[in-house]
């Protein structure tokens, strides 16, 4: 026997049922978000290195620790992409949309990368969807965005998770509450700070506001408020995305604390949490980012987006399997074989899912194995099934079971599973 190779650390294999919610999780999202007009965008894993140092930041935690940089054959330096909105932005530019649409929307769905320590909810390979809006300054797609993110999660059945929200003010506000924020900054002590709190007091100082660690929060618990800095531009749009939020009845947090780190976040920002998968836990964010697109060379073109992360999503969705199948079907005796072989094509022809066992296993194992099949239906067709044309339909989970033709499996099938 060779070599047994194993998976890399922090890659995972997914079998079902995570497999199963990741399939349902893009299904729902494509009907979900193509109400709301999005398309589905699909843009490359490997990106050149720059723009993500542009679009990310030079110095935050993810382009200097966090990042699957390397050069190729040309000495070109390439970076497996981290998140999936630079892709977008720089897709969005090369095809030229901006001169095509005067809106914009688009959403991904796949694999990101990381090199971080591999935690519940996030790997170093881990997945997201992201939509994106582009074109419009206005506050209703700021709200349309969030509405449509509420209801997608609804639609996988998720009523728990709640909605943090905030706004960043702008250009022309925001100066004036960092000038308040490092003056308030200036009053503590830098060593009591966590190090990297203490580091962000100089490069990035809203992010302090953002620190998890327990005293870092007591100290700046009198730091000022972002909301009160807002300009009456921004304080209008902010209150016209509250408003609308309202009206379709979506509870919400205003959390002062909610920060983006980079220049070109304005306005709008929002998490959507959970307290079922640890204290707090964010399972989606997003917010508005007017300069992004001319930060990355294109126009300048207002947006808005959200990303949401897939593994954490599994996790709320639970260890059951999302769906059924439709039938299990073996034939115990080598008589019935052909017939099951060619009913189990004909049912599958008919829109119905579900295995044929071909093993030589005893009777009772092979009812062992249709009770782990997931399957609604085990259908049986032994040596007086065969010479009857008939066949035995057994619903697992109710134990009933009766014979009828195999020329009406599928109408018995198809009908049940519509009661059912």
């Amino acid at each position: 026997m060779g070599k047994a190779y194993k998976r890399i650390k922090g890659f995972a294999d997914m079998f079902p049922p995570q497999s199963d919610h990741f399939t349902r999780m893009e299904a729902c999202a494509r009907e979900i978000f193509g109400r709301y007009g999005f398309v589905e965008l699909r843009t490359p894993l490997l990106e050149f290195t720059e723009l993500f140092q542009r679009s990310i930041g030079e110095q935050t935690d993810v382009v200097q620790k966090e990042m699957y940089t390397f050069p190729d054959r040309k000495g070109r330096m390439l970076t497996l992409r981290p998140e999936a909105t630079a892709g977008v932005m720089r897709a969005y530019i090369e095809a030229g949309l901006v001169n095509r649409e005067a809106v914009s929307r688009l959403f991904t769905t796949g694999p990101m990368f990381r090199y971080e320590r591999p935690q519940t909810g996030r790997m170093r390979q881990f997945h997201q969807i992201n939509c994106e809006c582009l074109g419009s300054p206005s506050p209703l797609a700021d709200a349309e965005l969030i509405i449509m993110l509420m209801r997608f999660l609804r639609a996988l059945g998720l009523e728990e998770p709640s909605l943090k929200i905030n706004s960043l003010g702008c250009s022309q506000c925001r100066p004036q509450f960092r000038k308040a924020l490092l003056d308030f900054l200036s009053g503590i002590d830098r060593s009591a700070l966590c190090e990297d709190c203490a580091r962000r007091v100089e490069s990035n100082p809203l992010r302090v506001l953002d620190c998890k660690q327990p005293t870092c929060r007591e100290l700046t618990q009198n730091a000022p408020v972002l909301l009160e800095h807002n300009c009456p531009d921004c304080k209008a749009h902010f209150q016209t995305v509250l408003d609308c939020l309202a009206a379709e009845g979506i509870p919400l947090e205003l959390d002062h604390r909610l920060v983006r780190g980079l220049d070109y976040y304005c306005r709008t920002t929002f998490e959507v949490v959970s307290g079922r998968i640890g204290a707090q836990t964010a399972i989606a964010g997003g917010g508005r980012y007017d300069g992004l697109v001319q930060s990355l060379g294109g126009p300048d073109v207002p947006g808005v987006g959200f990303a949401c992360g897939m593994e954490r999503l599994a996790l709320l969705l639970g260890e059951a399997r999302t769906d059924l199948t439709d039938f299990y079907l073996f034939a115990p005796d080598e008589a019935g074989q052909a017939q099951a072989f060619a009913l189990a094509q004909q049912l599958r022809m008919a829109g119905l899912g579900g295995e044929l066992n071909y093993s030589r296993a005893s009777f009772k194992s092979l009812m062992r194995q249709a009770g782990k099949s997931g399957a609604r239906y085990c259908l049986i067709l032994g040596q007086d099934e065969a010479q009857a044309a008939s066949v035995t339909v057994k619903h697992l989970e109710r134990g009933q079971q009766q014979t009828i033709p195999q020329a009406e499996a599928i109408t018995y099938l198809t009908t049940e599973k519509n009661d059912d």
